[in-house]
């Protein structure tokens, strides 16, 4: 029996059926230790997941790595069936339909500094003096689009393709902070003994109106419905029978999540890994 199985048992029912009508594509970009991608390796908390489904259910995944904004622009045009990860919005939620894994939040992350601090989108909108770094094709809801249109006509706003980039950026003093959920950012510092040391350095704000939302996986309405309704039960389950939690804890050390990611309520928590 595969580890994926035995946690189904667990949460009380196996799968209803295996395998998928055909090859689910899921293209994917590095997203701190949630998707790892090396050469033409992938890995990561969300490849490790669907590869215990693939292994239990018969369901094929294939990976393909591309930027984050065209990963988005894929499943928006019907050329993906899986965007993930992804936080749940409105936009989203017209193209396909979404099953959650956790609960996440943005924050404003910068380097430790005297600077006043900012409480909201509207007051960093207004501290003309900062210089934003964010990634292209990331999106946390209708306000943060707001908002990125504001830094753009303010002629402040920093996109990059990838989280690195944006480390990068804070690093080197191009930009002074950004919005992300802190499992990104950190995620990706850990990868790179270069920046590891930007870790005892971060400073965390929480905006006012950027609170816990879901976070997880879409599934295009382009694929077949038995294959969408197949992969969603699929999901749900390793959602809620603490699966997904105990793959994040193979990847994440202890706190290094919290400030940004917790479980959904209805999440079987398995006991601490001890990291990756």
């Amino acid at each position: 029996m595969t580890a994926l199985a035995s946690w189904f048992l667990l949460a009380g029912a196996g799968p209803a059926r295996a395998n998928c009508s055909r090859i689910i594509r899921v293209p994917i970009s590095p997203v701190g230790l949630g998707v790892v991608t090396s050469g033409g390796a992938v890995g990561g908390v969300y490849p490790e997941l669907l590869r215990r489904i693939e292994a239990d259910t018969g369901c094929r995944f294939d990976f393909t790595v591309v930027p984050r904004a065209r990963q988005e622009a894929m499943f928006g045009s019907g050329h993906a069936d899986l965007l993930v990860p992804a936080q749940r919005t409105p936009k989203r939620d017209t193209r396909g339909e979404f099953v959650a894994m956790a609960k996440t939040r943005a924050v404003l992350i910068s380097l430790m500094s005297d600077r006043a601090p900012v409480s909201s989108m509207q007051e960093l909108a207004e501290r003309r003096e900062l210089r934003v770094a964010l990634v292209r094709g990331f999106d946390y809801g209708e306000g943060y689009q707001q908002l990125l249109g504001i830094l753009r006509d303010q002629r402040r706003l920093i996109m990059e393709a990838d989280p690195g980039a944006v480390a990068r950026a804070l690093e080197r003093g191009l930009a002074d902070v950004t919005v992300m959920t802190p499992w990104i950012f950190v995620g990706t510092l850990l990868q790179d003994s270069r920046s590891r040391g930007m870790l005892e350095r971060l400073r965390y704000e929480p905006l006012s109106e950027l609170g816990w939302g879901d976070s997880g996986v879409y599934l295009s309405r382009q694929m077949s419905a038995a294959d969408r309704e197949f992969l969603t039960e699929v999901l749900d389950r390793a959602s809620k029978s603490g699966l997904f939690w105990k793959v994040l804890q193979r990847h994440y050390p202890p706190g290094s999540y919290e400030e940004g990611m917790k479980p959904l309520a209805s999440t079987a928590i398995p006991p601490t890994s001890g990291g990756k």
